[in-house]
């Protein structure tokens, strides 16, 4: 069966076929003003499992995210901190990718930056004058959205409704209100490079063109980010891509998830209802963070909530047990002989989660088939049938969603009372008082904690 996506451009799913050997893909990056926060956290998760899949698949991947760290609202906090920008934007680029590397997101192979790659977008934005497509009014310069046929065909909007909405700013000379900036007049106080229509800088949009066009090419296999970018951000890419190189489409596949609720609203930083990522991870296993995002489809707007991370908190636990089990020696003694019998067929189980993924990466029917196969492990257990094989199929599927499957770290704080009640017991079974005995042990039994009476004295060990 082949990988089917939903193409955001068609509206249909379509079988996935890369341009060359490599698939290129582009996701939008963060602006660095502010922390990110969960919803930028289900972004970046939803992105990894797509990388994560296509090389699961056997393709080669070049991954390129950008930084948009030059933008008003990383002006106006770095005014308001009375720090330098450069400041504001690596501390929070810092923070990012260290809170990347605890979400367990591969790294993207390039990370460029806005500030560092103006010369390329300079070059676009001339060229779309030179072509017609832009014109310069008082040392900005605004994309002719009218001088492209086809504008608004991801977005599906037509452009008489779009010019009927919009609106013109205070000192702007657009030839038509839904017009956009490519490149900006310097302000007082504000960074500024040269250019040949004076000192500015650039448009958000013509960012993402530029340096999409730069590190993959003239065409990309796949560019994501939020639906919220699909217009006008990506709308923006894709007519000025398409008029500086002449080669439709700019991109084969658009992808877009849904976004975080915070109550009934969309989470964001410019609402200020959000929570950060370091923030949830205080809080949460970070197999617990992608299990909650990925139990639903990338497409399905998600809630944050106690109750939904403390669901996904007990899944990720339940797939942990099964992947990291080991063979029940008790079941073994009461089946009379070591684990024998018929092992657990771990195929049809990936065979499941990846017809799920293929049917435009199906997050929750995979998880389902991991779950049905962590049931079957579980069973095996308690039957005395070999186990090793189908963990190791568990332990492959959750690599491909990210899920670690890690042992917890240990929490020693109960030792000192486990040793007491261990002692105690020793002391009940010494006056043969062996029913208070064995109601220490199964009290224990209960909390998760094995107890083994050895020559050398009783050891105790955390069960799985």
């Amino acid at each position: 069966m082949p990988l089917k996506l939903r193409n955001t451009l068609s509206g249909q799913y379509e079988e996935f076929v890369p341009i060359g050997d490599v698939v290129k893909l582009y996701v939008c990056g963060v602006t660095p003003w502010e922390v990110s926060h969960v919803g930028h956290a289900m972004s970046y998760i939803v992105f990894d499992v797509l990388r994560r899949y296509l090389e699961y698949r056997g393709y080669r991947v070049r991954h390129v995210q950008n930084f948009t760290d030059i933008e008003d609202k990383i002006i106006a906090r770095a005014e308001r901190l009375g720090i330098d920008i450069g400041q504001l934007t690596e501390e929070m680029i810092e923070r990012y990718h260290q809170e990347m590397r605890a979400l367990n997101i591969l790294p993207a192979h390039v990370y460029p930056r806005a500030t560092e790659e103006t010369p390329t977008m300079i070059e676009m934005i001339q060229a779309l004058i030179e072509k017609g497509y832009a014109y310069q009014a008082n040392g900005d310069v605004y994309y002719r959205v009218t001088r492209k046929e086809d504008y608004g065909k991801l977005s599906h909007r037509p452009l008489d409704a779009m010019v009927a909405g919009a609106r013109v700013e205070p000192g702007e000379q657009k030839e038509n209100p839904v017009d956009f900036a490519l490149w900006k007049a310097a302000k007082p106080g504000e960074p500024s490079w040269e250019s040949p229509w004076g000192p500015g800088r650039p448009g958000w949009h013509i960012e993402c063109s530029a340096m999409s066009l730069r590190y993959l090419g003239e065409q990309i296999d796949i560019h994501g980010g939020g639906e919220d970018l699909i217009f006008p951000h990506h709308e923006n890419e894709i007519a000025q891509t398409e008029a500086y190189t002449e080669k439709p489409p700019f991109v084969r596949y658009w992808l877009h998830n849904a976004w975080v609720k915070a109550g009934e609203e969309k989470m964001s930083k410019s609402l200020g209802n959000f929570v950060p990522i370091s923030e949830a991870l205080e809080r949460w296993p970070v197999d617990a963070i992608r299990l909650w995002v990925l139990i639903s489809p990338y497409r399905t707007p998600l809630s944050y909530s106690e109750e939904a991370l403390a669901a996904a908190q007990r899944g990720a636990e339940r797939l942990r047990l099964a992947a990291r089990a080991s063979p029940d020696p008790s079941a073994s003694l009461r089946a009379g002989g070591a684990g024998e019998g018929e092992a657990v067929d771990a195929a049809p189980y990936r065979q499941q989660f990846i017809e799920a993924m293929d049917d435009d990466l199906n997050t929750a029917k995979a998880l389902a088939a991991l779950f049905d196969l962590a049931h079957e492990i579980h069973r095996a257990r308690d039957e005395t049938r070999p186990i090793g094989e189908a963990q190791t199929v568990l332990l492959e599927l959750a690599d491909v969603l990210g899920l670690t499957l890690a042992e917890p770290e240990a929490d020693m704080s109960a030792a000192p009372f486990i040793e007491l009640l261990i002692a105690i017991r020793d002391e009940l079974r010494q006056a043969k008082q062996f029913e208070l005995a064995d109601r220490v042990r199964s009290g224990l039994a209960e909390l998760g904690i094995a107890l083994e009476d050895t020559p050398q004295g009783t050891e105790w060990r955390r069960r799985e």
